[in-house]
């Protein structure tokens, strides 16, 4: 067992990128080998459908997630944040999550039921606790957002495996983290342009608010009318795509670094408008086009160069993306490509897209995992603590 005092304890990043490396590695391929008949369905009251779409979601995403918020809300509040002995209780829990969700079917329901809430109802508690006991020192006026986006992850998670409901979880769920990315693109995509082009990009707090507020409304799709969710969809994609012109894309696609978020943008308009063609058409897409846009587009796309990032930046190294770090962001590139693009011109070889993109995104987390997983577990070359 790793001691309180160990390194990959002092702040949230270091175990949740962890995670989010091993989990971004194996759940993929395990969902390939289930789709294709290779390996059993997991052996829990779930269809294998709903154990894919939580795992990435809530084991996958939210390790990510998570290990963004508990490092960027103590920054934000100006706080020491979480360390030690809480961030390994969240770990535990995350993978006691894990196993329940995976082998869990036969343990007695009560058990079963804290087993696969413990997790996320500790971390929304104390990310909540932070933001609300030092809103007075926060930084940020519309982590307003975060007080919304937070409880509305619990009640995603209880659709998406409450059975008949499965449609309207994923679909808040999408929302929420397309909320979240939204609101962190705009934050940090701001900075680094700044930094690499010393160029300004546009930040209307009107413009702004409204794509945060559209976004919103999104989340709760699934209870609105289809013509109204199509309208909305429409109306965010276009707010979206008319600022991404005043963004810079043709200085940032320079650095691929900066340009694979940008395409991890382009990707949230994409199934906004895919999702909003779907309302009002009945055009088949082959393999959930809507939901891997953004899944593999967006976060698919960001994940990864954030976490090569923070990895760096916030353990005292220089930021800077070498050839390794490149070939990560372009396999994820190729993955969204084979996962997304190539099944609607070959539907027929759609199983071996399948496996492909799951070969090709855990070969990226894979390398990542490789080359930074041993920078969380050492302390900050710079001798600051966290």
């Amino acid at each position: 067992m790793i001691p309180a005092s160990h390194p990959l304890w002092l702040v949230g990043f270091r175990p949740f990128f962890t995670l989010a490396c091993l989990s971004g590695l194996i759940l993929p391929p395990a969902w390939a080998l289930i789709f294709g008949g290779h390996l059993p369905a997991p052996a829990t009251p779930f269809s294998s459908l709903q154990w894919h779409a939580h795992e990435m979601f809530f084991g996958f995403g939210w390790a990510v997630l998570g290990g963004f918020l508990l490092t960027s809300t103590k920054n934000w509040v100006n706080i020491r944040g979480y360390h030690g002995p809480a961030l390994m209780l969240l770990a535990a829990a995350w993978l006691i999550e894990r196993l329940a969700m995976s082998f869990g079917g036969q343990w007695p329901a009560l058990l079963f039921w804290l087993a696969n809430n413990l997790f996320l109802g500790c971390i929304v508690a104390m990310l909540l606790w932070t933001l609300i006991r030092h809103r007075e020192t926060d930084s940020y006026r519309d982590n307003a957002f975060f007080l919304v986006m937070l409880p509305g992850f619990i009640v995603a998670k209880y659709l998406m495996l409450a059975g008949n409901d499965f449609s309207a979880g994923y679909t808040m769920a999408i929302g929420l983290f397309r909320l979240a990315f939204l609101v962190m693109l705009e934050r940090t995509l701001t900075g680094f342009m700044k930094a690499a082009f010393q160029a300004e990009i546009l930040r209307h707090p009107k413009l702004d608010m409204a794509i945060k507020l559209l976004g919103l409304l999104l989340v709760v799709e699934f209870l609105l009318p289809r013509q109204l969710g199509a309208a909305l969809a429409l109306a965010l994609a276009i707010l979206l795509g008319f600022r991404f012109f005043f963004w810079k894309p043709h200085l940032a696609f320079r650095r691929i670094d900066i340009g694979i978020m940008y395409v991890g943008y382009l990707a949230i308009v994409g199934q906004l408008l895919v999702e909003a063609l779907g309302h009002v058409v009945d055009f088949v897409w082959i393999g959930s086009v809507s939901v891997h846009l953004f899944t593999v587009g967006a976060m698919g796309c960001v994940i990864p160069a954030m976490i090569i990032r923070i990895a760096k930046g916030h353990t005292g190294r220089k930021v800077v993306f070498d050839g390794l770090d490149r070939a990560v962001l372009y396999l994820m590139l190729i993955t969204l490509l084979v996962r997304v693009i190539l099944p609607q011109i070959v539907p027929a070889a759609y199983l071996v897209w399948i496996d492909l993109s799951a070969a090709l995104w855990a070969s990226a987390f894979a390398i990542v995992g490789w080359r930074y997983i041993p920078i969380l577990m050492r302390p900050r070359l710079d001798g600051r603590e966290h």
